[in-house]
């Protein structure tokens, strides 16, 4: 397979636009640009999104120039979601490239961490000779569409403006910064200022699941991560998690984890 057209470029420049138009494009905006501009219409307030561009779509990304990029530009060969390992995804299923609309995807609170990591990794490998190099850099690219189609983003089109997926993101913003201390929905809802019902249904029909569901996601992977790789005592990260007791933190995690916290921590 023919891999010469992917490449990864930072986003530094005043303008950054197409260059190949044999590529998708697949743009993340991480912080904040003046505007994306597609077929001649300005999009703002795109910070940590994802879009994805054909060939046929003419866009520029405008920006102040300063010292850090904004993001990356992946561009991807086309023929290159043909490829077994990418048939049964929800993302080549639906093929976001060929939608008349244009694709968005707001990362979740949290997982552009990962976007970042993974990115960067491609880039590594584009550069380099190393034996197995087409299979590792398929493997990274998998991965990719995975994060990007976890049910923690919110998928939308770059012309929507809907307001309870503007709501759900605020959540799930929420969720990553105080889930150490607010562990009901009833809680955040307060936070919102909106009533928990109201929240629930928000969050079941952009996301599909319920609002606990979000709580008990993050808190499980918070708690996984502390078990597996720090030092600290049971004891410790149940109080830290915000839990009442430690009796209570283990049952948490037998529930969820089907493990308790010291067969997680040893597996």
């Amino acid at each position: 397979m023919d891999l010469s057209c992917l490449n990864i470029s930072p986003i530094l420049n005043k303008h950054t636009t197409a260059i190949n138009e044999n590529c998708f494009a697949i743009c993340w905006i991480k912080t904040e640009v003046d505007h994306i501009e597609i077929n001649g219409i300005r999009y703002t307030d795109m910070i940590n999104s994802i879009f994805f561009l054909s060939p046929e779509h003419n866009w520029q990304i405008v920006r102040q120039e300063t010292g850090s990029s904004s993001g990356y530009v992946l561009n991807l060969p086309k023929k290159i979601l043909d490829q077994p390992t990418f048939r049964d995804l929800h993302i080549n299923q639906v093929r976001l490239f060929n939608s008349k609309e244009i694709p968005k995807i707001h990362l979740s609170p949290g997982i552009e961490i990962r976007i970042q990591s993974i990115l960067e990794m491609i880039d590594e490998l584009i550069s380099t000779h190393l034996n197995h190099r087409e299979e590792a850099l398929l493997a990274l690219l998998k991965t990719f569409f995975i994060y990007c189609d976890g049910k923690c983003n919110i998928r939308s089109v770059i012309s929507e403006s809907n307001s309870k997926a503007s709501l759900v993101y605020k959540f799930k913003k929420c969720i990553d910064q105080k889930i150490s201390k607010l562990h009901e929905v009833s809680e955040y809802a307060s936070e919102l200022n909106i009533s928990d019902k109201y929240l629930n249904e928000c969050v079941k029909e952009v996301l599909g699941v319920n609002a606990k569901s979000l709580i008990d996601e993050q808190l499980t992977m918070r708690s996984r991560h502390a078990l597996k790789f720090t030092d600290k005592s049971v004891k410790e990260i149940s109080y830290e998690m915000g839990f009442t007791s430690p009796e209570y933190f283990s049952y948490y995690i037998k529930k969820h984890l089907g493990h308790s916290p010291s067969r997680v921590r040893s597996t």
